[in-house]
């Protein structure tokens, strides 16, 4: 949607500040558009989502520090060069962009609503803008109500929503040095910070963090138990999704909608293996005998 607008705006450059996964969608629509693409992102940022960015044609600029230093930079760089950054001055297109996962949800459904959606939370656009095609939805009709439970999922690391919320607080205090292996969610000042505090308490939902380990967990149940691989910042949602089951804060007969929101495969170094890995020769006894005394056991 934001890429399209800035067709649209005449503006021959598009980008973002980006953990990874941004930096590598602005890049497609880029394409797509036949627009120049310039990304910044943390030079922390995980080789694949680089790599994925690069392939579209984009220019990749890597900066040193967090991602509120890159936030910023490219803020800057939007002022003085006439770029359009999706998520900094094409930010209300990209959240009507976003909004969409919502109506999705509702329409996967069957036009209704789960008890309870949880979301990977960042920046907290993501969770604003599901909620907001939520809203819309019961407006024109599409369905009777919009009550359902928003949650909010962060790592352990980097989760000062989490932080607020639980203590109560109406403002959003910075982690100025996040510290997790879910760099997708690695956003120490999440713009829509409080947004998502004034959702999650207006639905009765809740707002929860999950340490690294138990997102990497969640990533082997999701794929042996769904064929689903994700990444840890979409596994994320499952991970807390079993630590608010497990704590009594969700209950077993309750309908939960979890959102996965990146692949397995950008993040190939940190993703633990499940199944165990063999090397046989090529040899049919040696292999029956591997069958017969492991696999088959």
């Amino acid at each position: 949607m934001a890429v399209s607008k800035a067709g649209e705006f005449r503006i021959n450059i598009v980008g973002c500040a980006s953990t990874g996964n941004l930096a590598s969608a602005t890049a497609a629509h880029a394409s797509a558009a036949g627009l120049k693409c310039l990304v910044f992102m943390p030079r922390s940022v995980e080789d694949e989502k680089i790599k994925q960015a690069s392939v579209y044609g984009a220019n990749v600029v890597l900066l040193d520090g967090t991602y509120d230093d890159v936030n910023r930079l490219a803020a800057l760089a939007a002022d003085r060069h006439n770029i359009g950054i999706v998520n900094v001055n094409l930010r209300p297109y990209y959240v009507e962009g976003s909004k969409t996962m919502g109506l999705e949800i509702i329409e996967q459904l069957g036009w209704r609503l789960p008890d309870r959606i949880i979301v990977p939370t960042a920046s907290g656009a993501l969770l604003s803008a599901i909620y907001k095609g939520i809203e819309e939805a019961e407006k024109i009709r599409l369905i009777d109500n919009s009550e359902v439970a928003m949650t909010c999922a962060q790592p352990l690391g980097c989760s000062p929503i989490v932080h607020a919320f639980k203590k109560k607080l109406n403002e959003v205090i910075p982690v100025r040095n996040p510290s997790t292996i879910v760099q997708s969610l690695a956003i120490g000042e999440p713009g829509d910070g409080y947004q998502v505090l004034r959702i999650v308490r207006k639905t009765g939902g809740t707002c929860e963090s999950a340490t690294d380990e138990e997102a990497l967990e969640a990533i082997k149940m999701l794929a042996s138990c769904t064929g689903i691989f994700a990444e840890p910042g979409g596994a994320i949602s499952v991970a807390v999704l079993k630590k608010l089951v497990d704590q009594g804060e969700i209950g077993k007969d309750e309908e939960v909608v979890c959102c996965v929101t990146g692949s397995g495969l950008k993040t190939i170094k940190t993703t633990p293996s499940a199944g165990k890995i063999y090397n046989v020769e090529a040899k049919f006894e040696t292999l029956n005998k591997l069958i017969i005394n492991t696999i088959s056991m």
